[in-house]
């Protein structure tokens, strides 16, 4: 007989399969991330800088997701890249990241070799899986539509600020490329509030400024952390953010000049790396 306590008992059962489910799928989550933030393929470099990058919080936090489709804008050295194609790969999901836009007829020879040099460094698919290049630059077509569950942005806004028109042209293509319910996740050295240079050569960027051009492209700011706060971060150094480590210089970014080793970096050393939002969009479900 269906009595009130066998009703109760039953949504007990439900209630408590659900919750082992969820907990066995964050344990199998937290595990992987574990796993590949302490893979040998990364260096000692790499993993010395997670104290104070958080890479299991923040991504945690953005809610990447097992077997996502992943697309990482302009991985840099790749300090992001061997933590989450190695996690794609482990969790039946899929990485790609952008590269030199081989549609480019105007493209350099340079630029050419990196993107060769980039694929050189993923090609061993025991450890990254099949990596896909993507075509990415000032004249590239808009990403494929509804392709990504995920997308990292991370410290790169600020080098699309000189050109007129590319904050808006890139930001929406990358709305376009998010399925319905995906991550845009933004990781930008911050400037303080109502302090934005328009072409953010310090390297810099309000929130305010990257809410706003997300918002344009049709995103929505789900939540917003401090877990890469840095409240020693002055902001007004000699050489903008890359005064500080880990690029550390000592004479203008992209100046070509030798170091200058009387340069006294104590006070930038103590202050560590930058003071960086978190941000967390997504594309509203149709």
């Amino acid at each position: 007989m269906y009595t009130p306590a066998l009703k109760h008992t039953l949504l007990a059962s439900v209630v408590m399969a659900v919750a082992s489910t969820s907990l066995l799928a964050a344990t199998t989550t937290d595990a992987v991330l574990a796993e590949v933030a302490a893979g040998e393929w990364r260096s000692a470099d790499d993993k010395a800088r997670d104290l104070v990058r958080k890479p299991i919080e923040n991504l945690r936090f953005w809610g990447l997701k097992p077997a996502a489709s992943i697309l990482e804008v302009q991985s840099g050295s790749g300090w992001w890249t061997r933590i989450l194609a190695p996690y794609a790969v482990r969790t039946g999901g899929r990485y790609s990241v952008t590269a030199a836009d081989l549609a480019n007829p105007s493209l350099s020879a340079a630029m050419r070799k990196g993107r060769a040099d980039l694929a050189a460094r993923l090609a061993d698919r025991k450890i990254y899986g099949e990596v896909n290049l993507v075509n990415w630059g000032a004249t590239t077509a808009p990403l494929a539509e509804n392709r990504f569950d995920f997308i990292l942005l991370s410290r790169a806004i600020h080098g699309w600020m000189s050109v007129d028109g590319l904050v808006d042209r890139n930001f929406a293509s990358l709305a376009g490329s998010l399925k319905p319910g995906g991550v845009l996740a933004v990781e930008q050295h911050r400037a303080n509030p109502g302090t934005q240079d328009p072409k953010a050569e310090s390297g810099y960027v309000t929130e305010t400024f990257v809410i706003e051009a997300a918002k344009k492209a049709g995103l929505r700011l789900a939540d917003r952390s401090e877990i890469n706060s840095n409240l020693k971060d002055t902001k007004d150094h000699p050489f903008g953010v890359w005064t500080l480590p880990p690029t550390r210089t000592t004479v203008p970014y992209g100046s070509g000049k030798a170091p200058d080793p009387s340069f006294d970096r104590s006070k930038y050393d103590a202050i560590g790396e930058s003071d960086r939002m978190t941000l967390r969009f997504v594309k509203n479900s149709m």
